[in-house]
C-alpha cells in the first residue's frame, strides 16, 4: 500500500490506506495517521469520501499535503476505531 509524509507542527507523519472496507465501498475511505514508534507511537484514523479518484490508493496519492493535514485534524484516537482494534 501507498505511503505519505506529511508535517505537522514540526512532526512527521506517516499517511496509508486503512486497508479496512466499509458498505460505501468506493464512496469511502479510511486513513491511518501515524507517528513516532514503538509503544510510543501514535496512530489516529479519519474516513472521507473522495471527490474524483475511486481508487484508495490512487485518492491518496492525489491529495495535496494541506487536505492531509485538514483530515489529520479531525482524525479519531486509535482506540475508537475498529480499523485498529480499539487499541490504545
Amino acid at each position: 500500500m501507498p505511503r505519505r509524509m506529511i508535517e505537522v507542527d514540526g512532526d512527521q507523519w506517516e499517511v496509508a490506506v486503512s486497508g479496512r472496507i466499509t458498505q460505501y465501498t468506493k464512496d469511502e475511505f479510511g486513513l491511518v495517521f501515524s507517528r513516532g514508534i514503538g509503544p510510543d507511537r501514535e496512530r489516529r484514523v479519519v474516513r472521507y469520501s473522495p471527490l474524483g479518484a475511486k481508487s484508495r490508493e490512487l485518492s491518496l496519492g492525489r491529495m495535496s499535503d494541506r487536505e492531509l493535514r485538514e483530515l489529520l485534524a479531525h482524525s479519531q484516537p486509535s482506540w475508537t476505531s475498529p480499523e485498529l482494534g480499539y487499541r490504545r
